[in-house]
């Protein structure tokens, strides 16, 4: 009996040790990682090529003299625009207007010769007809007339001949648009032997951008499109977006216009070519740009924050977060990157919990506590640079 409160002061210490070690190991477990994610969401994303081009004009045209003269005056601006029939180059015309002097006068000659010959003839005839003139000289008669006719004709074709080099003295544009830098200056022989070249003329609105597109990927976007993953545009509704060479946007969006049917050998890429509006004159014949070309759309995608993809050996994946609260990884299909967002075209499902910030402290099949992730506001770039110039001052 004696023993029997000892045991019992024995056995209550045992529980509240135990109870005390059980609240230690609660204590000493760490909560599960807080993770900020996003719901994966399926939508229709625009199928973009990102390519290289080059700009070329829609027209160009050579302005060449094309008879021989003395240049005598440039009337266009160098580099301005002009129109079409406008006057550009003037050539002397005083030798081409005496040369037409001399035709005329050939024709007047002529003319009268066909008069003389006509009378003649109608007095031969006239005669003939009462048998006081032979056959023969009647003959003679009507071909004199015949061939005095024949001569006014060729005489009249070359003052015509004449008259058209008369105008080739004031050299016109052939095209409307941007004439360029004078190739001959003032006082030159032009024209002696061959067309010589004056100036060029561009025609700058609209512009053409050629570019390439490799032929497999231009075959995966068919297959694509044929499975009905991907819904192509037709080749005029194509859209065409353009980035200057210093980065920015160009501000005007143009469409597909050509598409060659061969492949170039040489590249194994098939030769394309868009026409772009420039209206503002701010694109230039000869310039390289980064080509954004809209195919088509595809139809079930998912915009991925680029922070949330890792990649490895295997390729791409994601980490999510389960509905069991624990932390999985799947692998997507991801070669497109839209701005800050990957393009996944497969690995996910709607719904999902897609981890972007707190990886580092995310482990697969490990509990994550998910809250909606948040991106940074973007920094102020001049507020950036007045505290950048502030510093250096300091």
């Amino acid at each position: 009996m004696s023993q029997s409160p000892l045991r019992l002061v024995l056995f209550s210490a045992a529980i509240v040790s135990a109870a005390g070690c059980g609240k230690s190991e609660q204590q000493q477990k760490p909560p599960p990682p807080e993770v900020g994610v996003v719901t994966a969401q399926a939508t229709s994303v625009p199928l973009v090529q990102e390519l290289v081009g080059r700009l070329s004009s829609v027209r160009s045209a050579d302005v060449r003299a094309r008879v021989a003269g003395v240049l005598q005056k440039r009337v266009y601006t160098e580099g301005s625009d002009v129109k079409e029939g406008q006057v550009l180059f003037q050539i002397d015309p005083a030798p081409l207007q005496a040369t037409l002097n001399a035709q005329l006068a050939n024709l007047a000659s002529a003319q009268a010769t066909y008069t003389n010959a006509r009378v003649a003839a109608e007095r031969a005839r006239s005669v003939g007809a009462k048998g006081l003139l032979s056959k023969s000289d009647v003959d003679n008669a009507n071909a004199a007339e015949r061939t005095a006719a024949a001569t006014v004709k060729q005489a009249q074709a070359n003052v015509e001949s004449a008259k058209i080099n008369l105008g080739y003295a004031n050299v016109t544009a052939p095209i409307s648009g941007r004439a360029g830098q004078q190739q001959v200056t003032e006082g030159a022989l032009v024209g002696q032997g061959e067309a010589t070249l004056l100036t060029r003329i561009d025609q700058i609105d609209p512009l053409y951008v050629n570019f390439s597109q490799a032929v497999g990927t231009l075959d995966a976007v068919r297959r694509s499109a044929a499975s009905g993953s991907v819904q192509l545009f037709e080749q005029n509704k194509a859209k065409i977006d353009l980035l200057l060479p210093d980065g920015s946007a160009y501000p005007e969006s143009g469409t597909l216009d050509f598409s060659d049917t061969a492949v170039d050998a040489a590249t194994g890429a098939v030769t394309l070519r868009g026409i772009v509006p420039n209206s503002h004159h701010a694109l230039l014949p000869g310039m390289y740009v980064s080509v954004h070309l809209t195919l088509g759309e595809l139809k079930h995608a998912w915009l991925v924050p680029q922070l949330a993809v890792q990649r490895d050996n295997a390729g791409p994946y994601v980490l999510v977060v389960g509905q069991d609260g624990k932390v999985a990884q799947k692998r997507i299909s991801a070669d497109t990157l839209r701005g800050t967002d990957w393009i996944a075209t497969g690995g996910l499902t709607d719904g999902d919990q897609i981890i972007v910030s707190g990886l580092q402290k995310a482990k697969v099949d490990a509990p994550a506590k998910a809250s909606p992730w948040q991106p940074a506001p973007a920094k102020d770039s001049s507020a950036a640079n007045a505290a950048g110039a502030a510093a250096s001052g300091k």
